[in-house]
């Protein structure tokens, strides 16, 4: 089944970059791809009633902006794309981001978001921009892939996967993970950062159903003790140069929180290695 990415863009090296990325990263699978830039407009809200309507000078002036910044775009992949399975569509919207998001997700019925990590402004102070934080804790419909600013493509060969084996696990939900490293053969390295001396009841069930749902995927365990959950992934993905973490971000977990903000600056690997959050399937 053809696969349709949504690629966010504020029309940076960062976000370029992050395209560059997705496109490596699906290049033998057949995808729509859906290039958004959400924009707004000097002087409005996105308030309901401050909303400039189609027409208004200022609008169409910020929309022939975001639409003739897409043609350059488009140009520039042109000089390095020529793959027969992608198809492009570009979506020019007076929206916030999330918003624009959520609401192209739900028209598309999109299977995957990837972005930067950084926005335009590139604040060096900031290990995930503002936005790429806000869309991967809010947008839970698909899961979102967040790419470090000047990542070059590298085919992800060993994923990190980060577990307290707290909560179960859902087939649906890891799907993505799945296939991934089916596409570039890679491997699943799942994490355990140890708090107990061993796994209560609840949760060596919960590790049976995850060995279930990886089996017939190159895959191993690991666990680290007497470390921090940051500082234990961290040291592991260093260690070994793993070329990409996911997680299943669900909101009582102990993973739950690591995508807030203090944590976000604090775990510096971030700013090395993409990052896949999947989320809960009801």
């Amino acid at each position: 089944m053809d696969k349709r990415i949504l690629l966010p863009t504020d029309f940076s090296k960062n976000a370029l970059n992050a395209i560059r990325y997705a496109l490596e990263l699906y290049k033998d699978q057949t995808c729509d791809f859906y290039l958004l830039n959400a924009y707004l407009v000097n002087g409005y809200s996105i308030d309901k009633f401050f909303v400039p309507e189609p027409g208004d000078q200022a609008h169409e002036n910020a929309r022939h902006t975001s639409e003739k910044r897409f043609e350059k775009l488009m140009d520039i992949l042109a000089l390095n794309q020529d793959n027969p399975k992608h198809r492009f569509h570009t979506i020019s919207t007076f929206n916030s981001l999330l918003f624009a998001i959520k609401s192209t997700i739900a028209k598309y019925d999109i299977d995957m978001v990837i972005m930067g990590t950084k926005g335009a402004t590139g604040s060096e102070s900031v290990v995930f921009g503002t936005n790429a934080v806000d869309v991967m804790e809010k947008v839970t419909e698909c899961p979102v892939m967040a790419i470090p600013q000047e990542l070059r493509f590298k085919a992800p060969k060993e994923i990190v996967f980060p577990t307290d084996y707290k909560t179960n696990f859902k087939r649906r939900e890891l799907n993505y993970l799945l296939e991934i490293a089916s596409f570039h053969h890679a491997a699943i390295r799942v994490l355990h950062i140890e708090r107990e001396l061993k796994l209560n009841r609840e949760q060596m069930s919960n590790k049976e159903l995850l060995e279930s749902i990886l089996e017939g995927t190159d895959h191993s365990y690991h666990t680290l003790r007497d470390l921090k959950v940051k500082s234990g992934i961290s040291a592991f993905v260093e260690s070994r140069e793993s070329d990409m973490i996911a997680f299943v971000n669900k909101k009582h977990s102990l993973f739950g929180s690591i995508l807030s903000n203090p944590l976000v600056k604090e775990m510096g690997y971030h700013s090395k290695i993409p990052v896949l959050t999947l989320h809960d399937v009801i």
